[in-house]
């Protein structure tokens, strides 16, 4: 029996969603996710993982579920749209938009959760749910008890996608409830470029619980590039778990604007020798806005690498919090880690908390990581006033620089483009 009255705010989200019954793989998969709500609670500032971020303000609102997907036009979503990636899926709140999408088939599979089945049924029950462990998260808890559906990637073994897969979630309603669901399955030697992007088109609080699971076989590679833009009210909650296998290379690259408070999950676990990691990303938040990015890179084999770069501008009285965690496991020898965390703070009242964590437990590797938090240079500004720019326009232009190094590995120029704008806005020298 679920003791759901122990957690009013579960209890409330589990009232209004409730999955179908079901027999099936999915269906027992959705049962055990509502039994672990039940005994779960929402963490709290007592929690050490998350001690700096509190849930409060997102807890106070009363979500409820979305009673109907809202009708939108490929113009209401052409401001997201991607020239490189003609393949694509939208979900309106949560919920498949076939009119806007253009799925894939082949050995590129593009397609929603719930069309691919039961046709992709084995695969499904054997990887949905297997990475993003949902037994002490509640937020991955919940998302997995109402998934029925999502996006899904396959990618068969030696395909190579020749354009980006565009996976499309946008919120437009008042205080509901979405639950995303991703999963990618990159079979032996295949390659693609996936984006992950998140966006609004309402100026309301919401909830995007968002889960997404990447799972890489031996020499595949995957760009990854999620994008979180939502609406400067809304309450984002992201999870993303990666396998990596022998000879396979993941590159993710994170990017958080939007939300009032945003908290995103990262956690990519080597399961075989020569597995590669790149993490890049960029927090830039402002007003009373709260980011926070926790990360784990799990060396489990020998000859691992994985190398990370993360960001955060905050300004006015705005919080950025990075806690970034490698693991290197006994017998995970001649492993090549690097993590750096670098901050830039552009108010008295703006603060980060940065804490990059090695644990390890091998004796023949090469660790390192550092962290930074500061303001402008002071010596930078006077070089450019030097050369005839205003104070302004230095301190934007050196702000924009700043957070245009993570951008720059973005691997589609429109949406790079786009964000690069974003930043150059913000930084008031568009």
């Amino acid at each position: 029996m679920m003791k759901v009255a122990d957690n009013k705010f579960l209890a409330d989200l589990l009232a209004g969603h409730v999955p179908a019954d079901g027999g099936d793989a999915l269906g027992r998969l959705r049962a055990r996710a509502v039994e672990r709500v039940g005994a779960l609670t929402v963490p709290t500032t007592r929690d050490e993982d998350w001690r700096f971020t509190d849930l409060a303000p997102l807890t106070r609102i009363s979500y409820q579920p979305v009673r109907a997907a809202t009708a939108l036009t490929a113009a209401d979503i052409a401001p997201f749209v991607l020239t490189e990636a003609p393949a694509r899926l939208v979900f309106v709140d949560g919920i498949y938009a076939p009119q806007l999408s253009t799925p894939a088939s082949g050995a590129v599979l593009l397609s929603s959760l719930a069309a691919a089945l039961p046709a992709q049924s084995a695969l499904v029950e054997n990887e949905l749910g297997r990475m993003a462990a949902f037994e002490n998260n509640a937020f991955t808890a919940l998302n997995t008890a109402f998934v029925n559906d999502g996006a899904l990637v396959l990618l068969a073994r030696g395909a190579t996608a020749a354009q980006p897969l565009h996976l499309l979630f946008i919120a437009t309603q008042k205080e509901v409830a979405g639950y995303p669901r991703c999963l990618v399955v990159a079979a032996a030697g295949s390659s693609a470029t996936v984006i992950e992007d998140y966006v609004a088109l309402t100026p309301d609080a919401y909830l995007t619980n968002a889960v997404g699971e990447f799972v890489l076989a031996d020499d595949a590679r995957l760009n990854h590039v999620r994008v979180q833009r939502e609406s400067a009210a809304g309450f984002h909650i992201g999870h993303t778990a990666v396998s990596i296998a022998h000879g396979s290379r993941y590159h993710g690259i994170n990017i958080g604007f939007g939300a009032r408070l945003s908290r995103h999950n990262v956690e990519v676990v080597q399961t075989a020798e020569g597995g590669e990691c790149e993490l890049g990303g960029l927090a830039m938040v402002d007003g009373s806005q709260l980011a926070d990015t926790h990360t784990t890179i799990d060396h489990t084999k020998p000859h691992g690498a994985s190398r990370q770069q993360h960001k955060c501008i905050v300004g006015g009285s705005a919080r950025a919090v990075f806690n970034g965690r490698i693991v290197v496991r006994q017998g995970a020898q001649l492993t090549n880690s690097s993590q750096s965390s670098r901050n830039l703070l552009l108010s008295d009242r703006a603060r980060i908390d940065t804490k990059p964590q090695l644990e390890i437990f091998a004796d023949d590797v090469k660790c390192a990581h550092g962290a930074t938090v500061g303001q402008l240079d002071a010596d930078e500004v006077f070089y450019l006033k030097s050369r005839g720019l205003s104070e302004a326009t230095a301190r934007s232009l050196l702000t924009y620089a700043f957070g245009a190094e993570i951008l720059r590995d973005i691997p589609v120029a429109s949406l790079r483009q786009r964000l690069e704008q974003t930043v150059l806005a913000r930084t008031e020298i568009a």
